[in-house]
């Protein structure tokens, strides 16, 4: 059974920072993708940003860029968003996500419907 947990959310001040951890256990590849999703209240979930493991390759969205930084431990299969600069409107609730068998590109990898494994959810609020 794959499992995420996410974890390390909480409250920052506008230009602080936060770091994001994701835990997976049960994947059964070396080969996998995990993409970070966030969700603010009203809104739909939007792609952050995704990492795949073999070859680090990132994307991410580009309200984020430059100020997220996302990271992967192949070896202990954990994935970090290191949030620097926080601002109010990353206000949200993070998840992690995993996908073993789909390959993303800069079009693709932003789509929750194509990940198969979810977390839980850690809340980031961001006050100004």
């Amino acid at each position: 059974e794959v499992q995420l947990q996410a974890s390390g959310g909480g409250l920052a001040q506008a230009g602080g920072s936060l770091r994001l951890s994701c835990a997976a256990t049960g994947l059964r590849f070396d080969d996998f993708t995990v993409g970070w999703f966030r969700q603010a209240p009203g809104k739909k979930r939007e792609g952050v940003s995704s990492i795949r493991s073999s070859t680090g390759e990132v994307f991410s969205t580009d309200s984020v860029k430059g100020r997220f930084t996302t990271s992967i431990d192949n070896s202990r299969k954990m994935s970090y968003l290191l949030m620097n600069n926080l601002k109010p409107d990353d206000t949200a609730v993070y998840y992690c996500a995993a996908e073993e068998k789909a390959e993303f590109d800069s079009k693709t990898w932003f789509n929750p419907v194509w990940y198969d494994y979810w977390g839980q959810g850690t809340q980031v609020t961001v006050s100004s």
